[in-house]
Formats: structure tokens, sequence, C-alpha cells
């Protein structure tokens, strides 16, 4: 095996190209949007922000997770977490529009004098600790994604134990810190949207959601590496199963999470619980929510069954590119009712925001791509997972052989 991955700048040039281009056109409508109607391009902007939020936080949740279990075969796509990891930089300036823009768009901004909910919530639900919070989570995300990734790349360099050390504790510590920012900022951008509604299990909804996505991505970018030369030694066979492993774990998760919220707030029959879920049974979202339940449970999870279905690009590419789609739609399911009720809920300023945030996010993660190796090249459970590559189980050799896996 090569010391050095593959240069990867004419790879994503191209890419980088097209994703400038897209994100200058998004900013464009982005400032029409604005002049045209602050109150829309504020639900669309906050509809784009937790969609490529959900893909920065489960990018940091699956390097958390590869360190605090010092596993090996998440060597290979470790190094593409941590990139969509440290996107949280860049998302905390893109946050800015949204923290302008969020008196046009919570209703606990300027609460109504008859409203006793609100006023009982004012202690939270205020604009001082809304952007005090907003500041902290970021300061966590940015610190655990600059860390955990300088310490990554200074593996590459010097490849000393202590470097491995210093993940492993940073990792231990900051996973109660993901695990509570993750919940509170769930809360504090999309449930306070509705903030007379209760639900205690809000933020693990978004997380399993945002890890379902993050794995689809990482499975898509890890076969486009492998396929373009960078991880061709790296991402064999086995390395795209375990992707569909997880992918189809989360599957199960996020099922079992929304319809437990579902059931709870079903069984309990209380007016402050089940207004949320009574008003989208109108319109348009009743037919949305039978989409989520039939195509970002049932599709998935009856393809991720078959092993030979893991294994097969010309298959697990659209399957990947539905499941962003679901989670599109399931974020739209969340913030998007409150302002379009029974009309059709999406207006061409959610495709200016998605272009203009897409555009920069992708920007940077080709970016950060191209300038440091693919994969870390002196991660001590590197040749253990060359190992893995090199003896499959005897089912996942099976299921390969004929394989639709280009190499």
């Amino acid at each position: 095996m090569k010391t050095e991955p593959p240069n990867v700048k004419d790879i994503v040039e191209r890419w980088t190209k097209i994703l400038l281009a897209l994100a200058v056109a998004g900013g464009i409508g982005v400032a029409v949007g604005l002049a045209m109607n602050p109150r829309q391009l504020g639900f669309s902007y906050l509809l784009a922000f937790m969609f490529f939020l959900s893909l920065s936080l489960g990018g940091l949740f699956l390097v958390l997770l590869h360190h605090l279990f010092d596993a090996s075969w998440s060597v290979s796509i470790r190094r593409v977490a941590e990139h969509l990891a440290f996107s949280a930089v860049a998302l905390a300036i893109l946050f800015v529009p949204l923290a302008l823009l969020a008196p046009h768009i919570y209703p606990w901004w300027s609460p109504h004098e008859a409203d006793q909910v609100l006023k009982g919530k004012a202690a939270y639900l205020n604009a001082p600790f809304f952007y005090t919070r907003a500041a902290v989570y970021f300061a966590v995300w940015i610190l655990l994604a600059w860390r955990l990734r300088h310490w990554s790349l200074k593996q590459d360099e010097t490849g000393t134990a202590d470097c491995t050390y210093r993940m492993r504790r940073l990792s231990a510590g900051g996973i109660y810190l993901f695990a509570i920012t993750l919940t509170l900022a769930a809360i504090d951008w999309m449930k306070s949207l509705q903030p007379h509604w209760f639900s205690t299990m809000y933020g693990v909804y978004y997380f399993a959601g945002s890890v379902w996505v993050t794995v689809a991505v990482v499975y898509l970018v890890a076969a486009w590496l492998k396929r373009a030369g960078p991880l061709q030694e790296l991402v064999q066979p086995r390395r795209l199963h375990d992707l569909g492993v997880l992918l189809l774990v989360f599957t199960v998760f996020y099922a079992y999470i929304h319809f437990s919220q579902y059931l709870i707030i079903w069984n309990a029959n209380l007016p402050e619980e089940t207004f949320w879920y009574a008003m989208r049974e109108k319109g348009w979202w009743w037919g949305i929510g039978l989409v989520l339940v039939f195509g970002h449970f049932l599709l998935p999870f009856l393809m991720l069954l078959r092993i030979d279905v893991k294994l097969k690009l010309k298959l697990m590419v659209p399957l990947c590119l539905w499941v962003c789609l679901m989670h599109f739609v399931d974020v739209s399911y969340n913030v998007l009712p409150p302002l379009h009720l029974e009309d059709f809920p999406w207006r061409w300023t959610d495709a200016a925001c998605f272009a203009f945030i897409g555009g920069v996010l992708g920007f940077m993660f080709l970016k950060n791509l191209a300038r440091h190796p693919v994969y870390p090249i002196k991660d001590p459970r590197l040749r253990e997972a060359l190992t893995m590559n090199e003896v499959p189980p005897p089912a996942i050799a099976e299921a390969a052989h004929g394989r639709e896996v280009e190499t």
C-alpha cells in the first residue's frame, strides 16, 4: 500500500467551481427573498440551515464514536466525517442571517400579553439568552471538531500514540457536551417555532435523523473517492457493507424514536401535545406524513435488509440520495407547518437558501478534502482495517461475488 494517498485536487476542482457558482446564485436569491418577504425567507433559511447542521453534527458524532470505541472499520471514512464536523465553523457564520431573521420566525419573540404559557417560559425563551445559548453551542461544536481534526492531522505527521490518547480523552468528555448541545439546539431552533408544544424526545428525534442522513452522505463520498482512486485500497466491499449496516440501524432507530414520540402523545391525549400532530393532518401535511412513514422508514428498511444490496452501487447511490430527500422532507415537516398549514409548503426561497448554504459548505468541504490526506495515514488501526478488508466474512464475500462495486 502507498504511504501517501493520491492527490485529489484535480478530482474536486470542477466540483468546487460548480458549488461556488451555486452559492453565488443562491446568495442572490436570498437577497431577493429578503426584500420581498422576510418572514418567508426566515423559514426557508431555517429549513436549509437545520438540514446542513444535521450533516455537521452527524459527522461529529461519527468521529466521537470512532475514538470512543477505538474502531478499525471506520478508519477509512474518519477523515470525511472530520471534514463534515469541521463545517461547524462555516455554519457559525451562516447562522448570522438566521439570528437577524429570528424576530420574524419565532412567536415567543414578541409574545401576546394574554399568553400565560409564553410568560411562564420567558426566562428561557428570550432574545439575549437565545443568542447566548447559540454562541455556546457553536463554541462547543467548533472546539470539538477543531481539536479532533487537529490531533488527527498531527497524527498524520508524527504517528505518535499521544495523538490517539488525546483524541480518545477529548471524545470521552465531548460526547456529553455533544448530546446536551444538540438537544438544546434542536429545541431552540425548531421546536420553539411552536413554543406551546411539549416533547421530551425531540432532541433524540433530531439526532437520529442527523446521523441517518450523514451515514448516507458518507457512503456517497466514500464510493465516489473509491471510484476516483484516493480510497480505492481502503474502501473495499466490507467497508461499504459496514456503512450500509449502520444506515439500516439508524433507519430503525429513527422510526422507533418517531413512533415512540407519537405513541406517548397519542396515549396521553393532552391538548398541549396533540395539537402539533393534529395540525400536521391538514392539507398537504397529511400526505407528507404518509410519505415519511413509507419513504423514510419502510422503503430503506426493506432494501437494506439484504446483504448484497449494500454492495451494489447502482442501488445504494439512488437509495442514499433518497435518504437525503427524505431527511429534507422530515425537516420540512418540523419547520414549515406554522407558515404554510394547508397550502403547498415549499417556495422558491427554499431552493435559494438550500443552494446558498449547501454551495458554501460543499465548497469548504471539498477544499478541506483536497488540502489534507483523504484518510488518516498513520492511524494505529489502519493495518487492521486493511486486514479486515482482505478477509471479509463468508456471507459478505459471497454477496460480493460478481458484485457491482466498481474497483
